[in-house]
């Protein structure tokens, strides 16, 4: 083996993972949607749970 072959992967997967992430994708129309909608949601959520420590519950 020479020094050069260590650096190259064996196979597919061998490869960094990040290629297959879907963290990477461009974000598209119906990914945007739906971020929006889960950051509205944890926003919701957020606040929700700051009146209850504000109640003291």
């Amino acid at each position: 083996m020479n020094s050069h072959d260590r650096d190259k992967p064996a196979n597919e997967t061998d490869k960094p993972a990040e290629e297959n992430d879907p963290a990477n994708r461009p974000i598209t129309p119906t990914t945007h949607r739906t971020q929006a909608d889960a950051a509205e949601e944890l926003s919701r959520k957020i606040a929700e749970i700051e009146r209850k420590v504000a109640d003291g519950n």
